[in-house]
C-alpha cells in the first residue's frame, strides 16, 4: 500500500469514525485533515494559513447577513403575519390547517432560509393550533418539519452561497432563481399527501374563501414579503452583489421588526444578535478547516478516483444520477448541511456535469438532498427541533413522515430528471 493510498484511507476513515462518535463536525473535519497531513510527511505550519484562506472571502460575507436577517424576521412578529396570509389563501381547504402550514413555511422559509428556524418558529404556533382543532399531534409535526425544507429552496438561502462558494463561478443569482419552481412544487406535492391523509382521516376545513381577507393580509404582510424581493430582484438585475443584497436585508429587516411590525424591542435585538453569533461560529469554523480538508482531498486526486469509481460502475447517466443521489441521501442521514455542501461538492460537482446535470442545478439536488437529510435519524436536526417543539415522540413522528418522505423523493427525482424545473427561471432571465 503506497502512501497516498493509506493518507486517503486515514482522512476518509477517520473523519466517517469520528463522525460516528458523535464528534462535533468542524472538530471531525480539522482532526482527520491533521492526520492526512501528518500520513504525508507535510508541514503543518501552513495550516492556519488554510484556515484562514477558507473564510477570507468576500461573497462569504453574505451567510452571517443572511442568517441575521432571518434570525431578526423570525423574532420580529413575522410568522404570524406570513400565517395568517397562508390562511388566506388556503385555509378553505380540506385539512386546511395543514395547507396553511405548507404555505406558510414556504412564505417564511423566503425571509429565514433555515428549516430550523421555519421549524421552530412556524411549528411554535401551527402545531398547538393544529392540535386544537382536531389534527393529530404526530400529523401535524410531520407537516411542520417536511414543510420546513421549502426555506431552504426558496431564496435568499443562505446554503445557497456556501454552495456557490464550494462550487466555483457559480451565480448565486441564478441559484436563487433555480430554488423558486422546485420549492413550489414540493410544496405542491406535499399539499397533495396532506389533502389524502385529512380526506381519509376527516380532519376540518377552515373557514370559507374571501378575496377581502386576502387582499387585507397581502397588505398587511406586503413588508414581511418585500425583503426577499429586495435580495432577489437586487441580485439578479445586478443592483448589487449578493453580499450588499444580504446587508440591506438586514437593515431593511430590523426596520421591519421594530419600527413597522414592532414584534421586536432594542433588547430583542441583541438577544437575536447574540443567538446570530452562535450559529455564525458553527458555520465559519466549518468552513475554515474545510478548506483544509478539501486541500488534502485534492492533494490526493480523491474528486478524480472518486469519479472514476463511479463512473466505472455504470455509462448510464441516469443510473449514475440516481447514485450520486443515493450519496447525498446517506450523508444526510449522518452529517448536518453546511459540510456536506463544504465536502462533498468538490467530489460530486465533476461527476454531475460530466452526465449533464448543471452546477446550478444541481446545487439545487444537493440542497433538497441535504433537507431530507435534516428529517432523517440519526442526526436529523429539524426532526430533533420537531419533535420537542410538538412535544411527540420521535417514533411516531418518523412514523408519520413516512408518506411526506414518498412526496419528497418524488420531487428531487423530477428535479433531477427533468432540468428545466431548476433551470426555467435561470434561464428565462439570462442568469
Amino acid at each position: 500500500m503506497n502512501i497516498a493510498t493509506l493518507a486517503v484511507i486515514v482522512l476518509l476513515g477517520s473523519f466517517l469514525l469520528m463522525v460516528f462518535l458523535r464528534f462535533p463536525i468542524a472538530y471531525a473535519v480539522g482532526i482527520s485533515s491533521v492526520l492526512c497531513l501528518l500520513v504525508m510527511g507535510k508541514d503543518l505550519s501552513n495550516m492556519c494559513q488554510y484556515l484562514v484562506k477558507g473564510i477570507f472571502s468576500f461573497s462569504l460575507m453574505a451567510v452571517p447577513f443572511f442568517i441575521t436577517m432571518g434570525v431578526l424576521m423570525g423574532t420580529g412578529g413575522i410568522s404570524e403575519k406570513l400565517i395568517k396570509l397562508a390562511d388566506s389563501l388556503v385555509g378553505w381547504m380540506s385539512g386546511g390547517m395543514a395547507m396553511v402550514n405548507i404555505v406558510a413555511s414556504y412564505f417564511f422559509g423566503g425571509i429565514s432560509g433555515s428549516a430550523a428556524a421555519d421549524t421552530a418558529s412556524i411549528g411554535s404556533i401551527m402545531i398547538p393550533m393544529m392540535v386544537d382543532q382536531g389534527y393529530d399531534d404526530d400529523f401535524s409535526t410531520a407537516v411542520t418539519i417536511t414543510s420546513s425544507c421549502e426555506g431552504l429552496l426558496v431564496p435568499p438561502s443562505h446554503n445557497m452561497v456556501i454552495y456557490a462558494m464550494s462550487a466555483g463561478g457559480v451565480s448565486v443569482g441564478a441559484l436563487f432563481l433555480a430554488g423558486y419552481l422546485p420549492g413550489a412544487l414540493l410544496a405542491l406535492s406535499l399539499m397533495i399527501g396532506s389533502y389524502i391523509i385529512s380526506k381519509k382521516r376527516n380532519y376540518p376545513k377552515g373557514e370559507r374563501f374571501s378575496i377581502k381577507k386576502l387582499f387585507k393580509q397581502l397588505l398587511v404582510s406586503f413588508w414581511a414579503l418585500a425583503a426577499v424581493l429586495i435580495v432577489v430582484i437586487g441580485v439578479v438585475v445586478g443592483l448589487f452583489t449578493a453580499t450588499e443584497s444580504a446587508a440591506i436585508a438586514v437593515i431593511y429587516s430590523l426596520i421591519v421588526s421594530v419600527f413597522i411590525y414592532k414584534g421586536l424591542t432594542w433588547k430583542g435585538v441583541w438577544q437575536a444578535l447574540d443567538k446570530c453569533i452562535d450559529t455564525l461560529s458553527i458555520v465559519l469554523i466549518l468552513i475554515s478547516t474545510s478548506a483544509i480538508f478539501g486541500y488534502c482531498l485534492t492533494l490526493l486526486h480523491v474528486p478524480d478516483k472518486a469519479a472514476k469509481a463511479i463512473l466505472g460502475i455504470s455509462s448510464n447517466p441516469y443510473v449514475i444520477a440516481l447514485l450520486v443521489n443515493l450519496i447525498l441521501l446517506v450523508l444526510g442521514c449522518i452529517m448536518d448541511m453546511a459540510p456536506i455542501i463544504l465536502i462533498a461538492t468538490p467530489i460530486l460537482l465533476p461527476i454531475a456535469t460530466s452526465i449533464g446535470i448543471n452546477p446550478v442545478q444541481f446545487g439545487i439536488i444537493m440542497v433538497l438532498n441535504c433537507g431530507i437529510g435534516l428529517l432523517t435519524p440519526p442526526v436529523g436536526a429539524v426532526l430533533f427541533i420537531g419533535s420537542a417543539v410538538g412535544h411527540c415522540k420521535m417514533e411516531k413522528v418518523v412514523k408519520a413522515t413516512l408518506p411526506f418522505y414518498i412526496c419528497m423523493v418524488a420531487t428531487l427525482l423530477l428535479v433531477t430528471f427533468v432540468p428545466e424545473i431548476a433551470m426555467f427561471l435561470p434561464n428565462l432571465l439570462g442568469n
